[in-house]
């Protein structure tokens, strides 16, 4: 139930409401995914919105956004009047026209399509008479110029940067007159300058009275730019607060229900290089996503940082190393040996750990369970069977071990492991790969879309694998997750990989500019 000693929005507010929640409760099953929540929202007001991954977020934002019926509880909304009205269940369509807009972390961009064609997809047919679109345009143009969005109408989406789609996202809930916008993780894909800049829209925009929502695992971006702060733990609110006198600590804390230790980077003693790359190529279906002219090393016991804004070659490096991608041109060796194509299964043997990128697409196979999943790149190991039969009953004792281990959240061994939250889902890829204690591990995103609590348990083991001698590679759009434990930090940019700088002598800004394309000398 609701904290109520946490009161609401403080009473001398006299901004109008322009959303309001009471006792919502949705239950799947014998689980509570909201517990009587009571929510309100001003006019001009941003509002973060914090809880660990399985804490009730998505499922009050979906039934606020129509996609799903709440059991108990009613939301009300203000109409053109301002007066509140009650907002149908299970509608997306009556949520839009209700003026509730959404922009999510992966955007809903048709990319053949123009900014603008994007922008007017469900108001307009495509094919309108030129009066109609020459209207939309100067109203998007009105907007842009108000919100100071910049951001090319006229070329394919894909043409354009990552802080442009999200423009055009924000330009699209704005083009259909929204008095709430739900930002979430607005700013995962975003360079630190690019995040500045989205800050500063969406304090312009609630100057105009547009009501925010931000949904965020970065507290440091909630505490400068929200300014309350709602929490959501085991589906329950714990508080509603100002974010005033509030710090990263004590809001932690009320996410996961305990203190988060500081994580500590302790000084090591890098060993030889473990990875090599010579002025490698890599190819992609994108132009963007290539690597040429690599070059790199990781040594054993350091952790090397790869920044970058998604799709700038990352996936190809990450493709190298794990054995999807051979080498164009260069020179690559790990542990000495030379690779000269693309194998998983040698790289495996080479004692090569890989987290990927995407845990549902990647690293499970969800109508499996978690201890076939959990022995998915060993299956052929003689603990794991013989004489081409599984030995079921050591991979389950087994995995019941690295559930124990790892503190994985789900029925046991046998549970399929679709039916895991996406930080259980992750424990169970990092006990695949860490209890293996590969030589050299790649970590491709390890924390996306986690919370603080499983993000500090991956940190913990990765530091723990650097830690007895292990080389990692990091891969991150997180800059607060690569100074925190890398020992050297590189940038790649439209293919290419600066030179890996220490990073005691770096800052946030220095590694925002080169990632979008300044050269070292002129970001310092």
């Amino acid at each position: 139930m609701n904290d109520t000693s946490l009161p609401d929005a403080a009473p001398h507010d006299t901004r109008p409401l322009v959303l309001s929640l009471s006792g919502i409760t949705k239950r799947f099953g014998p689980l509570t995914a909201n517990d009587h929540i009571d929510l309100d929202i001003r006019a001009g007001e941003i509002v973060a919105l914090l809880g660990e991954n399985g804490a009730g977020k998505t499922t009050l934002m979906s039934i606020l956004f129509g996609h799903y019926v709440a059991d108990e509880g009613t939301v009300h909304i203000a109409d053109a009047d301002g007066q509140l009205a009650p907002l149908p269940g299970g509608s997306a369509e009556a949520a839009l026209k209700a003026g509730i807009g959404m922009v999510h972390q992966h955007f809903a961009l048709a990319e053949n399509l123009t900014g603008f064609e994007n922008i007017l997809l469900g108001t307009l047919p495509l094919w309108s008479l030129a009066p109609r679109r020459g209207a939309a345009r100067s109203k998007i143009e009105r907007l842009m110029a108000e919100s100071g969005l910049a951001a090319d109408l006229d070329v394919p989406v894909a043409q354009l940067s990552v802080g442009e789609q999200q423009r055009i996202e924000i330009l699209k809930a704005l083009y259909r007159d929204v008095r709430v916008l739900i930002l979430d993780e607005p700013t995962a894909v975003l360079t630190p300058q690019e995040a500045d800049g989205l800050a500063a829209t969406v304090r312009a925009l609630a100057g105009k009275g547009l009501a925010v929502i931000f949904i965020s695992h970065k507290l440091h971006e909630v505490l400068a730019l929200c300014e309350r702060v709602v929490v959501l733990r085991g589906g329950a609110k714990v508080a509603d607060r100002p974010t005033a006198g509030s710090n990263r600590a004590s809001l932690a804390e009320l996410m996961v229900g305990r203190a988060i230790p500081p994580r500590e980077r302790p000084p090591s003693t890098p060993g030889a290089p473990i990875l090599s790359l010579r002025a490698v190529d890599v190819g992609a279906p994108t132009q963007r996503d290539r690597l040429e002219g690599a070059s790199l090393e990781v040594r054993m016991g350091e952790i090397v940082g790869i920044a970058g804004v998604s799709g700038n070659g990352q996936g190809a490096l990450a493709a190298l190393v794990a054995g999807l991608a051979g080498a164009h041109a260069g020179e690559v060796t790990i542990n000495g040996a030379p690779v000269t194509r693309a194998d998983p299964a040698a790289r495996i043997a080479a004692r090569v750990g890989r987290i990927p990128e995407d845990r549902h697409r990647d690293g499970t196979i969800g109508a499996l369970s978690v201890a076939e999943n959990y022995v998915l790149e060993t299956i052929a190991a003689p603990e794991n069977q013989g004489a081409g039969i599984l030995k079921r009953a050591a991979i389950r004792v087994r995995a019941a071990q690295a559930i124990a281990a790892y503190d994985v959240r789900c029925p046991g061994p046998d549970a399929a492991i679709r039916a895991l939250s996406g930080g259980n889902m992750q424990k169970v890829v990092l006990a695949r790969v860490l209890e293996r204690e590969p030589l050299l591990v790649l970590a491709h995103q390890p924390t996306r879309g986690l919370d603080i609590g499983a993000t500090t348990d991956v940190h913990r083991r990765l530091l723990a694998a650097r830690a007895r001698g292990a080389g990692v590679l990091l891969i991150s759009e997180d800059l607060d997750e690569l100074f925190a434990l890398s020992d050297r930090i590189a940038v790649v940019h439209a293919g290419h990989l600066s030179p890996a700088m220490e990073s005691e002598g770096l800052d946030v800004r220095t590694v925002g500019l080169m990632m979008a394309g300044h050269a070292a000398d002129e970001a310092a």
